[in-house]
Order: structure tokens, then sequence, then C-alpha cells
């Protein structure tokens, strides 16, 4: 029991409080997602382009349509996340002749701009990567690659993410979308009375996945009441 225990920390494996309606919607939405942006990208680029579908847009829909409040599967990561690492990626391919360098400055100089840009967007690096590795019908297209496919992708997807989850009230898509107000705290409350059965209570009313591990939410809990308790004391 204590080595599981071990293994499960070691791994970071999360219980899942999802329920099965929301898996099989994300399982939907990803279907619908890159079909659409199958369908729609091959008639926008017949004659115009032989490759019409990045692969990395499979990684987008996981977080648009399983992961959707995530800061990651916002629209300005989403777009910006795969124009920047798509310019870097092919500028890289161009300027550097070797692939063995080429390909890994291609991904860090991506993250790097997509901090300083505010727009990171993990399937990015995908973006950059495959723009040096994917071959030479990829290569030849220069930095029209960035336009189609990859911008037009992005578009397809990031609109079907919008419809497909404008219904769902609970996944709120953009994020911006949300109407909640923020629940008060009360200065006598300290994250020592959060039990990992209130996190597991809290996050099945959620019903949907949240990219921050329960140490993480405790943390942040515990500093925003210190943060508001400091900030009472002063006033």
């Amino acid at each position: 029991m204590v080595l599981r225990k071990h293994i499960q920390g070691f791994f970071q494996v999360q219980t899942s409080t999802v329920s099965l309606v929301e898996r099989l919607i994300s399982v939907v939405g990803g279907f619908v997602g890159i079909f659409c942006v199958m369908m729609i990208s091959s008639i926008f680029m017949d004659g115009v382009s032989a490759v019409f579908v990045v692969a990395s847009m499979g990684a987008s829909a996981v977080l648009l349509f399983a992961v959707p409040h995530s800061t990651f599967s916002q629209p300005w990561p989403l777009l910006a996340g795969h124009l920047v690492s798509a310019v870097i990626g092919v500028a890289c391919a161009k300027f550097v002749p070797e692939p063995m360098i080429a390909a890994p400055m291609a991904v860090a100089m991506a993250i790097g701009l997509m901090h300083f840009l505010g727009c990171i967007h993990p399937p990015g690096g995908a973006t950059a990567l495959v723009a040096v590795i994917g071959g030479d019908a990829i290569r030849s297209m220069g930095f029209e690659f960035v336009l189609y496919p990859v911008l037009i992708n992005a578009v397809i997807i990031l609109a079907v993410a919008v419809v497909f989850n404008f219904p769902l009230a609970w996944r709120r898509y953009p994020a911006s979308r949300t109407t909640k107000p923020a629940a008060s705290i009360s200065p006598a409350d300290t994250y020592s009375d959060i039990t990992h059965a209130d996190f597991v209570a809290a996050l099945a009313k959620i019903d949907s996945v949240i990219d921050v591990s329960e140490h993480d939410l405790v943390e942040i809990y515990d500093l925003v009441t210190k943060s508001k308790l400091e900030r009472k004391s002063h006033e």
C-alpha cells in the first residue's frame, strides 16, 4: 500500500472525478473538431497545398475538448501559439541547415516566444518541430506553411470548439464566458481545514478536467488566505 502511494505520487496519478457523460462529450468533441478541420481545410486548400492538416491539431483538440477551461486552451494561446511556433519552425528549417540543431532550436525558441507573448500552447512545440522535420512537402512550402495549413487549421478548430461548447453551460469556452461571482473566503478559514474529501467533492461538482494538482490548489489557497489576512492587518 505504501509502495503504491509512492508510485502514484512519483508519477502524479490523479483520481478522475469527471463523469462518464463529460468524458463522452470530450470524445465526441475531439471527433467533430478534427473531422471539421480535415473536411473544411481540404476544401479551402484543394490544389493549393499538398499538406492540409498539421498533426499538432490533434493535440490542440485534446485541450479544447477535454480541458476547455485550461489557460492553454484559450483562443489567444491557441492561435498565437501555433502561429509564432510555425514562423520559428520555418525560419529554423530555412536558415539552420543541420536538422539535429534546427529541430531543438525551433522548439526551444517557440517555447521562449510563447512565454514572452503569454500564449503558451503545448501543441505549438509540435508545430515548430514538424516545420523542420515534416519532410520535403512541408519544407518546400516555406512561410506559406504558417498561413495554410497552420492558420486555417487553428481558426477552424477554434470556431468548432466555441460552437460545440456553447450549449454546454458548465463548459465555459472561451473562459471569458463565465459569469459566476467569486466565492468569498472567511478570514477565519485556513487551508488546514481542507481535506482530500473536500477536493474530491468540489471537483466532482465542477465535472470538468482541471489541470492543476491537489497540492497546488492547497498551496494557492494558503497563499491567497495569507495575502488576504496580511492586507486586512494593514487596513
